[in-house]
């Protein structure tokens, strides 16, 4: 029962399942997002759905939906998402210069060992 309860309260199983839930969220309003715009290129063009453009017999409307479909939600993700987000991330955590971050403890007690153990080799070498 023990392991049960440590795997239910795991900091990663509580992220990644805030992950998921908040991902499915989000990919409704990308797609709600999407559909309005192909709505509005529907208003303009006269279809947003190509389905049965059928030239020569080839079947590509579904294909050029799709293809369509898919170059709006790219920008959608890109210039309503990754593009303020990034923005908000330099803003309110700027990124440390490399002089100033300092390696994490681990790091530095394993260069330290690393150090150690090449000082020792070349005592015993020479």
């Amino acid at each position: 029962m023990t392991g049960f309860k440590n795997f239910l309260l795991r900091g990663n199983l509580i992220e990644l399942a805030t992950a998921v839930i908040m991902a499915t969220a989000f990919g409704a309003v990308v797609t709600a997002t999407v559909t309005l715009i192909m709505d509005l290129i529907g208003k303009i063009g006269g279809t947003p759905d190509f389905s049965s453009y059928n030239p020569g017999g080839v079947s590509i409307g579904a294909w050029l939906t799709a293809l369509i479909s898919f170059l709006i939600m790219a920008a959608v993700v890109y210039f309503f998402i990754i593009t303020p987000y990034t923005k908000a991330k330099e803003k309110y955590f700027p990124a440390k210069d490399e002089e100033d971050a300092a390696a994490p403890e681990d790091i530095v007690l394993l260069q330290e060992i690393r150090d150690l153990l090449a000082a020792n080799n070349s005592k015993h070498r020479a």
